[in-house]
């Protein structure tokens, strides 16, 4: 059944004629006719009694009345096949790890969505393993996160450095202290996340470096949740600026003099898996605004491969 058969049906009933809907809509009479009798031979009931005057049967009148909704079902099907082809309308599901979730992502995304209304959005947050996971079982587009660990299955195209600092609680011996190095915190209490955390993998191995095992350690799973822990002076944490940044009340940031590494944010992918033209103008525009945002920081040393185009 054909929408522009629908058409015609609508426009004989509304005009009175199968001449006038010939004019109407620019067909020649014969193949207004044959509209008719394709439409009834699609239905298998007749719609119209011809005569001087034409005359709907009572399939005929139960079909009129449902034929401006399915031209309006129709055009909408199509508009919306349209813009998702065009990436005007689609359903992008992203993942994204903290910082970037409550730092940089929604005001990326309020402009793309202001610029894409049509276009529905779902945020997984979570970390790096877990996106990782989600990306291979096709449960998420791509996700914004730290590099996970190496896979075959995905692809990690690296952004934007996150630099790192100490948070204390104001109170702290080292809160007013002009220089601080990773072995001046042989002894201290620190605030750490969920082992499988690339950022507490890093750190820990840093400090293993420098003062083994000479400190203790608190699990928090929330790093954001981490400044009201200092705050209680519960320990004191090494984390990304972005997530500690701006102290709160109670709490002093520092930096280690001798802390040059941090995470690398990027956008991670399945590999060889094409994605739909919605989910790339997003990804699109989350690379732009991270590499923007990319700003080189005096006291950290950025690696060379954040400048790959």
């Amino acid at each position: 059944m054909e929408m522009r058969m629908i058409k015609t049906f609508q426009t004989i009933v509304k005009l009175g004629s199968f001449q006038q809907a010939a004019e109407a809509l620019q067909y020649s009479q014969p193949a207004i006719t044959q509209h008719i009798q394709k439409l009834e031979g699609d239905l298998g009931v007749k719609l119209i009694d011809r005569g001087k005057k034409i005359k709907l049967t009572e399939a005929g009148k139960i079909f009129y009345a449902r034929a401006d909704q399915l031209l309006k079902e129709y055009e909408y099907l199509t508009n919306t096949i349209s813009d998702i082809q065009q990436g005007q309308a689609g359903y992008v599901r992203i993942g994204v790890s903290e910082p970037t979730a409550s730092h940089r992502l929604p005001a990326i995304l309020s402009s793309f969505v202001e610029k894409n209304p049509k276009i529905r959005l779902s945020i997984r947050i979570g970390d790096s393993k877990l996106l990782n996971e989600l990306v291979v079982d096709e449960q998420l587009d791509f996700a914004v996160c730290p590099s996970p660990e190496t896979s075959l299955d995905t692809e990690f195209h690296p952004l934007l450095f996150e630099p790192m600092a100490l948070l204390l609680y104001n109170t702290h011996p080292f809160a007013q202290a002009t220089e601080i190095h990773l072995q001046d915190l042989k002894g201290q209490s620190f605030l750490f996340t969920p082992p499988n955390c690339p950022i507490r993998i890093r750190i820990e191995q840093l400090l293993a470096e420098k003062i083994d095992s000479d400190y203790q350690g608190i699990e928090i799973s929330n790093i954001r949740s981490h400044k009201y822990y200092v705050q209680a002076k519960l320990g004191i944490t090494i984390a990304p600026i972005a997530t500690i940044s701006p102290a709160i009340p109670g709490t002093v940031i520092q930096a280690i003099a001798d802390l040059k590494v941090g995470p690398i944010v990027g956008v991670l992918r399945k590999r060889n898996t094409p994605l739909g033209t919605a989910s790339e103008k997003l990804m699109l525009d989350i690379r732009t605004a991270l590499l923007q945002s990319n700003l080189y920081v005096p006291e950290f040393e950025l690696p060379s491969k954040l400048a790959l185009p």
